[in-house]
């Protein structure tokens, strides 16, 4: 797996003139010039922009706001665009997408995720939510498609924690492969460049690869300098995957029934603030580079045109230093903030049941 500077001798920059082609017409043109961002190769031979723009606006940013940002983070220079069926504005990034396409970028600059929600894991279903996927979106193909959870355990939005489906089940390895059989056909169709799964663990993965034609090409997992995951990190990037970090600043705006006591905040950490403080930067751009240094593509979400622009600088910046990467690789917590308490199957389970912590799925 490989990843570098797109252009042999491509300077990090800060674009300020217009006329580009490369900016959405009546977006402000100060933003970073797309060719200078870090890439990883998929194995399509596909680049995949190494920082992205997640769409989860959580409970507190609208689907307008969000295909609002798209919008901004284009002009920007992002160029890579993470949604799901299950954050609800697929339909109004579509929208977006579709004026970003009319003012001078072209498709195939972009790279554009979506996820199959857990209510479609019948193999009857997962065809068509793709199409309403692709058809929200308004695009004819997928850079990539997501299996989002290895679980088929529905919930409605918003509920507590503690709310289980009533027909929630484990982890059923040959139901698993019957979706990913159909995303291998829409990989076969050209429907779809690239295909993986999110929140997947090292003995999941294990069987995966072992039955699939076609092997993921990512798998999404939560990345933050507070849980780096390190034996599952290195088992995805030695199997040839790209490890794609959801929550890269600690998932600051999460839903407040996803917290918990023992959670920890990575941007108020003393290393990283007082690395902050030297670069002149605030702590989320340390993440930000100290996430694509280490070799994954961090995903954040801001409705914020600073933030924005900020994480994408954060992207191009000069590297950390060696000292300062073994210094963040020092605060790792092993602190999971997206427990998936909703996906469980049994009463008096914890959320650890869902993780195969000693190496066993557990059935």
């Amino acid at each position: 797996m490989s990843a570098g500077r797109s252009g042999a001798n491509a300077t990090p920059g800060v674009r300020t003139t217009t006329g580009t082609g490369s900016t959405p017409e009546g977006q402000p043109s100060n933003g970073i010039d797309p060719a200078t961002v870090p890439y990883k190769v998929m194995p399509d031979g596909a680049r995949i922009p190494a920082i992205g723009l997640g769409t989860f606006g959580s409970d507190s940013v609208s689907a307008e706001r969000v295909a609002e940002a798209v919008i901004e983070a284009a002009g920007m220079g992002y160029r890579h665009f993470d949604c799901a069926a299950v954050y609800g504005n697929e339909k109004h990034i579509g929208k977006s997408l579709r004026t970003i396409l009319t003012k001078g970028i072209h498709r195939d600059e972009l790279f554009i995720t979506s996820k199959l929600w857990n209510d479609k894991h019948d193999e009857a279903e997962v065809i068509p939510a793709f199409e309403k996927s692709l058809g929200d979106l308004g695009l004819d193909y997928l850079d990539l498609y997501l299996i989002h959870w290895p679980f088929p355990n529905h919930h409605a939005p918003g509920v507590a924690v503690t709310s289980r489906a009533k027909d929630a089940r484990p982890y059923i390895h040959a139901d698993y492969m019957k979706i990913w059989r159909r995303l291998e056909s829409l990989v076969d169709g050209g429907l779809v460049r690239n295909i993986g799964c999110s929140n997947m663990t090292i003995p999941k993965l294990e069987l995966l690869f072992r039955d699939a034609r076609i092997k993921p090409a990512v798998n999404e997992m939560e990345l933050h300098p507070h849980f780096q995951q390190p034996r599952l990190f290195d088992w995805v990037r030695d199997h040839g995957m790209v490890p794609i970090g959801f929550s890269p600043l600690g998932s600051p705006g999460r839903p407040e029934r996803d917290r918990t006591p023992e959670d920890s905040v990575d941007i108020e950490d003393p290393v990283l603030v007082d690395m902050a403080r030297a670069q002149g930067v605030h702590p989320a751009s340390i993440c930000i580079q100290w996430a694509i240094q280490r070799g994954q593509v961090p995903i954040p979400f801001s409705a914020s045109k600073k933030n924005l622009l900020a994480n994408l600088q954060a992207a191009v910046s000069s590297p950390l230093t060696a000292q300062d990467m073994t210094a963040l690789e020092g605060i790792d917590r092993n602190c999971r903030l997206i427990k998936g308490q909703v996906f469980l199957w049994e009463e008096g389970q914890t959320w650890e049941d869902l993780w195969d912590v000693d190496g066993v799925i557990l059935g």
